[in-house]
């Protein structure tokens, strides 16, 4: 019996290195595209594939993640006082998208590991991983959702898949194996392999559906490189297993928002999506290419 998915995970408890100074005091996660923390869009994807509890992996510092997605009950009524009801209601949903459980990880020993400090909170159920690094604008099934339903038919560990540009492979996890009915069952993976040596250009992209059995893969994997432990390790011995392991294309933009270029890439995204924001973001965007067109043409 495949049991369903209704749990999923959230590594959230590194330092945000790339986006200092702004993350010296707010979390990462906090950082909003548009006007919604990255978290948020994360965590509504999840809520629309029909999770309930996620797992949040924190560390210090990041208790305002926690505070987000609870009740703001001072600002509610101030709102609702000024006749600001659309906005306060607006605020109250966000407490309902999911029941957030916060675990903590206590020192940085890489994904593996930030994985594994959710392991007593998920228990013995499959469970999906989202990293908040990665956005996915859908236009129909989320994206994690998309990978659940292959778990569902195949009761096999899945993961996310995307081809990268040639000479980009050493940046990723990269699988190969054999494609049938449009999912890949993966024989071979390779954690950012040196340049020319890949055994192909998929790489893993930051969705995940992981069974149970995953557990005790991550909990004797040793620290590699760094010290940390990689859910690379325990991907592998799923792949290995008679279950399998799949890679699947998901149905929908990626944008790379831990990377300075594509958080501002997701940023001007999202803003075109929305019917209140595309006119002006698209005069802007004239206005800004048009200034800086004419001091290079100068």
């Amino acid at each position: 019996m495949i049991l369903p998915v209704r749990k999923a995970v959230i590594p959230a408890a590194g330092l945000g290195t790339r986006f200092l100074p702004a993350t010296k005091a707010v979390p990462k996660e906090m950082l909003p595209i548009v006007d919604t923390p990255t978290i948020q869009l994360v965590i509504d994807e999840a809520a629309r594939a029909g999770i309930r509890d996620v797992i949040v992996v924190n560390g210090r510092g990041k208790g305002a993640i926690e505070d987000h997605f609870d009740h703001a009950y001072e600002l509610e009524h101030t709102l609702r006082s000024r006749g600001k009801n659309a906005e306060a209601d607006a605020l109250a949903g966000i407490t309902r998208l999911a029941r957030i459980i916060s675990v903590r990880q206590h020192q940085p020993l890489g994904l593996g590991h930030a994985v594994l400090c959710a392991r007593e909170a998920v228990g013995d159920e499959p469970f999906a991983v989202l990293l908040g690094d990665d956005l996915i604008a859908d236009q129909g099934r989320p994206g994690i959702g998309q990978l659940i339903d292959i778990h569902a038919a195949t009761g096999a560990g899945v993961v996310s898949i995307m081809e990268v540009p040639e000479g980009k492979e050493h940046m990723y996890g990269i699988v190969a194996g054999d494609w049938a009915d449009g999912r890949l069952r993966i024989r071979e993976m390779v954690e950012k392999p040196r340049p020319g040596t890949a055994p192909s250009r998929w790489a893993i992209v930051g969705r995940y559906v992981l069974p149970p059995a995953i557990w005790p893969m991550l909990a004797s994997t040793k620290a590699g490189h760094g010290g940390e432990i990689q859910l690379t390790d325990g991907l592998k011995g799923l792949a290995a297993s008679s279950e399998g392991l799949y890679g699947a294309v998901i149905d929908g933009e990626r944008h790379d928002a831990g990377d300075r270029l594509g958080y501002l890439r997701a940023n001007l995204a999202y803003a075109l999506a929305r019917a209140d924001l595309r006119e002006p973001v698209m005069e802007m965007m004239r206005e800004v290419l048009e200034q800086h067109s004419g001091k290079v043409g100068g």
